[in-house]
């Protein structure tokens, strides 16, 4: 099991890789708020697997 501090680099570098249109219309999906909030804070929210999905469409 990855340690806290790990698994945030993780959700950074994933979030770097993925544009933020695309992360917030998955956000709005799953009802999360999306105005005034930074693409960091909306990853965090969103499970792991949608962001690699994100990253793997960006390629």
């Amino acid at each position: 099991m990855a340690s806290y501090r790990g698994e945030a680099m993780d959700i950074e570098e994933l979030t770097q890789k993925i544009d933020a249109k695309q992360l917030k219309e998955e956000a709005k999906k799953r009802g999360i708020k999306t105005a005034c909030v930074k693409k960091i804070d909306i990853a965090k929210q969103l499970p792991k697997e949608v962001l690699e999905r994100l990253v793997s469409q960006a390629k």
